[in-house]
């Protein structure tokens, strides 16, 4: 499933100053010491090792120019060549948009030939270096290239990237800004670049791609004059590049974007990065990283354990990212200008993903955000009269299924988290359900979609189910008792999709018939019953009434019975145009992919906790590691991390909107989380370890728990949680 690689000096440098820390007092213990950005960066996990400010506006990292769905982020572990520095990357995703305005130092002449091609080009020009040449640690980057000597060092603030290029002795200083040669996949359809003078370039990106029409307007303030320039638009309009001369042996450059204007990019770049003190910038920054990362303090035995932990709450923290500028402005949907009046307007909105984990975690450590985010999501609405189901850079790229704005707003609402208006807020939730969209029609007509007009109906209903239950649960707080009524029993159409006979969900014709044939292992990428798996993972997508689902089954034991098999299914998966998201198999359980998060937690409602825990182990020990490859499928943007997070810690938002969240099996042996300012709650396990996975019993307070789960309000209002952990199960716990 994970093919090991070797690990590299540099971490083995950050394991040892993470394990080192862990012997001081925890005063003076640096937590962003015990974070590895290389984590993921191999295998499928699609992540990024460059500099960024948490949630911020610049994801600044370097791009290997290699096409592949293994470089969505721009970066893979197992490239060696540098085609730039870009300032915008997407964490984790399946998709390779952004990577925009890069960097490049070279110490040779450059020409640009017109109708040059991509490759050409990075033949070229582009760097080569070794891992033991890059440094990667919270909002830091360094990478020194081996075929010029020039090294290359980065670091962030929350709107501006901060560039130091350090040129060697009898080299030219030569600085490529590259806007059209592509290193990732979208297509730019106008640029420009501008000398304004001779330590400011400013210009514009304009392009098509997964972000329907992107427009990044940038602005560049240089540390020492430009001495000479070259200017071309080597394809047309849409491939403007630029070379620059410098005279001096270290040049930094200071960098702002904006969505809006030149204007805006350059007071965003001044207004968040006035000095070129590099090192205070750099550790202002890591400090941000410091300070979110304390948010949650755990204490453990294994150092590894730490890094894995403290990586991934950092990853969690890598996106949504900031879209509006420093006066509010941003780019609206349709392209006009818009302004975010008092709030932070967020973009990369990986809903289908992170509703399920991500979203619930920003509620426990991030409401001021969690506030924003949501305002974010209803000025979506406002602008298109739905609420977004994938937002990217002011663009709705209508990707993956289901409504899934709706649980994140409504886990907000029903929390008691923010100012938004809650009446215009359930108002976006009920229109957006009643949009007939993607057999939402359908949906409302008949109760389900027929999989012979709607494609991949099952992952739809399915998930669509999940929001119509958090619509009538927000009604049913507002007084709105017959819309409650309405969306609770659409909630319950995943009882259409029930095959009494192969005990499945499976897909349904027009004529009420099931699709045939039918395997429960088969998966196809397109044209499914199913999104990125089979009826094997989507049997237990009701997360919304897992009672309901008991029942459908026969019962707690034939239900247990039948979870079970999923586990120890021989072939999983079958099909040769089965989704390459579908990784991190256990039986047919697919850990790398999203809609399966929740399901080992779903013996705890069958009298069978402990083969939850058995489970939760099993994958926190050999899903998630210290190296390269340590990600079992996609971050995407966060919710992969989330899972890791919630579940060292010993619990999980089985449904994110129910305001409970459900025992699985804590590894680390504390987790102190700061839920407001001075408030904590800690969770205690002195005797978790790998072995000791089975709880023997907890504590809440002093008061023994005989339940499987602890209620928001009880982590909110801050005390103690206390596990007893075991080496053998305890078959009878929560019966």
């Amino acid at each position: 499933m994970i093919k090991p690689i070797s690990f590299f000096t540099g971490t083995l440098l950050l394991l040892s100053a993470c394990a080192s820390s862990a012997t001081k007092q925890v005063k003076q213990e640096r937590l962003t010491d015990c974070v590895n950005p290389f984590i993921g960066t191999a295998y499928h996990g699609h992540t990024y090792p460059g500099a960024v400010f948490p949630f911020g506006q610049i994801q600044l990292s370097p791009d290997n120019g290699t096409q592949g769905w293994d470089w969505c982020s721009g970066y893979h572990y197992s490239d060696s060549i540098v085609a730039g520095f870009s300032h915008m990357h997407l964490s984790g995703t399946g998709i390779g948009d952004l990577a925009d305005i890069s960097f490049l130092p070279v110490t040779t002449d450059v020409n640009f030939t017109e109708g040059e091609k991509n490759s050409d080009f990075v033949s070229r020009y582009a760097g080569r270096y070794s891992h033991s040449q890059e440094v990667a640690n919270p909002g830091y980057y360094a990478m020194t290239l081996k075929n010029n000597g020039v090294k290359a060092e980065f670091t962030v603030t929350e709107r501006a990237g901060l560039h130091r290029y350090s040129f060697p002795e009898g080299s030219q200083n030569n600085l490529i800004i590259n806007l059209g040669f592509a290193i990732n996949w979208d297509k730019p359809y106008q640029t420009s670049i501008q000398l304004v003078d001779s330590s400011l370039v400013t210009g514009s990106r304009l392009s098509h791609g997964w972000a329907a029409d992107q427009h990044v307007y940038f602005a560049v303030r240089f540390s020492a004059p430009v001495s000479g320039s070259g200017i071309s638009n080597v394809g047309g309009e849409g491939r403007s590049v630029a070379f620059l001369k410098f005279s001096k042996k270290q040049v930094m450059a200071k960098v702002g974007v904006s969505s809006v204007s030149i204007e805006n990019a350059l007071a965003n770049l001044d207004v968040s990065l006035p000095g070129w003190d590099f090192e205070t910038t750099r550790k202002a920054a890591s400090d941000a990283w410091e300070k979110e990362l304390s948010k949650i303090r755990i204490q453990t035995n294994d150092t590894r354990q730490k890094t894995i932990f403290y990586t991934s709450l950092y990853h969690t923290m890598v996106a949504p990212a900031l879209f509006s500028d420093s006066n509010g402005e941003f780019k609206g949907v349709k392209g006009d200008l818009q302004k975010a009046g008092g709030y932070n307007r967020y973009t990369v909105f990986s809903l289908w993903d992170t509703y399920r984990a991500l979203h619930p975690l920003f509620t426990l450590t991030q409401q001021p955000k969690v506030n924003d985010m949501v305002k974010s999501m209803l000025d979506h609405y406002r602008q298109t009269g739905l609420l977004p189901l994938w937002e990217l850079e002011g663009n709705e790229t209508f990707c993956m299924v289901g409504n899934h704005s709706i649980p994140v707003i409504a886990e907000a609402l029903l929390k008691g988290i923010g100012d938004f208006d809650h009446q215009l807020a359930f108002e976006a939730m009920k229109v957006t359900s009643m949009h007939d969209r993607d057999g939402m029609g359908l949906y409302d007509k008949l109760g389900y979609m027929p999989a012979d007009k709607v494609q991949q109906s099952v992952a739809k209903s399915l998930e669509v189910a999940i929001d119509d239950w958090c619509v009538a649960a927000v009604a049913q707080k507002l007084g709105k008792t017959a819309d409650a009524a309405y969306f609770g029993k659409r909630a319950e159409s995943f009882r259409a999709y029930f095959d009494k006979e192969t005990r499945f969900m499976r897909g349904k014709l027009s004529n009420g018939q099931w699709t045939t044939p039918f395997d429960p292992a088969f998966s196809k990428h397109e044209g499914s019953d199913y999104t990125e798996g089979n009826g094997w993972q989507y049997l237990w997508l009701v997360p919304q009434n897992v009672p309901g689902l008991i029942d459908l089954l026969g019962g707690k034991e034939p239900f247990a019975d039948k979870l079970d098999q999923l586990f120890k299914v021989e072939e999983g998966v079958k099909g040769k145009e089965a989704s390459s998201d579908i990784s991190g198999l256990i039986g047919a359980y697919a850990h790398g992919n999203e809609p399966g998060h929740h399901t080992t937690f779903l013996f705890n409602y069958a009298g069978r906790a402990w083969r939850t825990q058995e489970l939760n182990r099993q994958i926190q020990t050999t899903m998630y590691t210290d190296k390269p490859d340590g990600l079992c499928g996609n971050e995407d943007c966060g919710q992969m991390s989330a899972w890791y997070v919630f579940s060292a810690m010993g619990f999980y938002p089985v449904n994110p909107s129910d305001l409970t969240y459900q025992f699985g099996s804590p590894l680390v042996q504390e987790a102190k989380l700061e839920v407001k300012p001075g408030k904590y709650f800690t969770v205690k396990a002195p005797n978790a370890s790998v072995a000791n996975k089975y709880i023997h019993g907890v504590k809440l307070n002093g008061q023994v728990l005989n339940r499987t789960f602890i209620t928001h309000q009880e982590i909110m209002d801050g005390g103690t949680l206390e596990f007893t952990m075991g080496s053998e199960p305890n078959k009878n716990l929560f019966k």
